[in-house]
């Protein structure tokens, strides 16, 4: 069975948690998605790139999620949501995905 790439599940770990948290109102569930896809995704990037490379990305990837808050302030919640998980996305097919 293929994997689905770890950028697909970062970009929906960012996404899929600010989606869950909005719709359902219920914050904490949102952080529980935006956990287990990062989880997922730092596991990946572990067999594939190594540790120090799965540090960074796990890094930029809480990094985003912290980020996104302030960004939305200028932008909008949806783009800067989105904007975010394009860059994880691409920041990890760039170190792991491409890889493969």
């Amino acid at each position: 069975m293929a994997r689905v790439p770890s950028s697909v599940i970062a970009a929906g770990g960012l996404v899929g948690g600010y989606g869950v948290a909005r719709w359902t109102n219920q914050r904490p569930l949102g952080g529980a998605v935006l956990a287990v896809a990062g989880a997922a995704a730092a596991q990946q990037w572990r067999q594939r790139a190594g540790g120090k490379a799965a540090g960074a990305l796990s890094a930029a990837y809480v990094a985003a999620f912290a980020g996104s808050h302030p960004l939305a302030k200028k932008v909008g919640a949806w783009p800067s949501v989105l904007g975010v998980a394009g860059a994880v996305a691409l920041a990890s097919w760039a170190v792991s995905d491409r890889r493969a």
